[in-house]
């Protein structure tokens, strides 16, 4: 009897202990399915912070490259400026003593004429003193002469010692200007690889973008088109102070009648050929393209419901829809006809850049 009920104990145990097990092994199998992909999930993010983090410290690089070869880029151009004024000065220098080389020749030869026709007999005394007169005066000349000589070539060597020191200043800041280009022509790539997935949503805001252009009358309406930032009652962006995108000589200002005897909407900055153009603010780039008599332009979208319009480029270094920090490189100027238009928009209307801008 207890035989029995012992082997009947174990039936039941093992009908009952087998799905138990087999329960649990699934159970065990989707546990471990969750914490894998919760591994994946965080090694996921984590990639995501740490590329977030790269993308910021290649714009944060990019920034202080940037200004660096604009800095190298505007000495380079004054010392080669300087040199060049030296060149004149020395060319000039040269003409005068030849001029005046001419000059003590004829004085020499006035004086070794006098010299060979010597008139001193004491019934012509009116040939003598007339004479020594001249002969006088042909050596006071003489004495200019050489004076002026003298002194025109100190002036010469001067010129010559200061122009080599220039050269050597351009000469070193030539290599320092290649290293620091070099530079940024790698982060630039490192950037340009990084906004590989916003090159992908391109297409449709290019497509989006040409029909703009087409439709667009002027500037003012493309800048329309493209859209701002919201409106906001923070007026700190309105009275902060920001730097020009391109370093140069500001030529017209805002409200200043153009050459066609318009009033204009924005300022006009007279910049070098080639010069680097910089973010003005933080930003969203709205537009990087090509527009009629504008030619290469950069639209950006700022707090505050702000744009800023930067005309006549000749190489986008921007994406639209990247985000830039203030002072990142986003393209240079047009080499043949370095002259940006710079147009800052609120909503509708153009807003004096004076306004948020440092003078150039």
């Amino acid at each position: 009897m207890f035989t029995n009920k012992l082997f009947l104990s174990a039936v039941i145990f093992g009908i009952t202990a087998f799905p138990a097990i087999g329960a649990n092994t699934e159970l065990s199998k989707i546990q471990n399915q969750i914490k894998q992909t919760e591994q994946k999930n965080k090694q996921i993010e984590q990639q995501l912070k740490t590329s977030a983090r790269d993308v910021e410290t290649t714009k944060k690089q990019l920034v202080k490259t940037a200004d660096k070869v604009s800095d190298l880029e505007e000495q380079r151009s004054a010392l080669s400026r300087r040199i060049a004024e030296l060149d004149k000065q020395r060319d000039k220098i040269n003409a005068e003593l030849s001029q005046n080389h001419n000059d003590i020749a004829n004085a020499t030869a006035g004086m070794v004429f006098v010299a060979s026709h010597p008139n001193f007999d004491a019934t012509s005394m009116h040939d003598y003193v007339l004479t020594s007169a001249i002969l006088a005066a042909a050596n006071d000349q003489f004495d200019s002469q050489i004076m002026t000589a003298t002194e025109k070539l100190k002036e010469l060597e001067k010129i010559r010692d200061t122009r080599a020191i220039e050269k050597e200043k351009l000469d070193r800041s030539a290599k320092k200007y290649t290293n620091e280009k070099r530079e940024l022509d790698k982060l630039l790539k490192t950037r340009s690889a990084q906004n590989e997935k916003l090159k992908k949503e391109q297409k449709d805001i290019q497509n989006k973008l040409k029909k703009l252009s087409a439709a667009a009358k002027n500037i003012s309406e493309l800048s329309a088109g493209v859209g701002s930032s919201e409106m906001s009652s923070d007026a700190k962006f309105s009275k902060k102070k920001l730097n020009v995108p391109v370093r140069g000589k500001l030529v017209v200002r805002y409200g200043e009648k153009t050459a066609l005897g318009l009033k204009s909407d924005g300022w006009r900055i007279r910049a070098r050929g080639n010069a680097i153009v910089m973010a003005p603010a933080d930003g969203v780039v709205k537009f990087a393209d090509s527009f009629r008599g504008f030619g290469k332009v950069i639209i950006m979208s700022h707090k505050n419901g702000y744009n800023t319009v930067m005309t006549n480029m000749g190489e986008i270094d921007a994406l639209v829809g990247q985000e830039v920090l203030a002072g990142e490189p986003i393209g240079r100027m047009n080499e043949n006809k370095p002259e940006m238009y710079l147009e800052v928009r609120r909503g509708k209307n153009s807003v004096d850049p004076a306004r948020l801008f440092n003078e150039p």
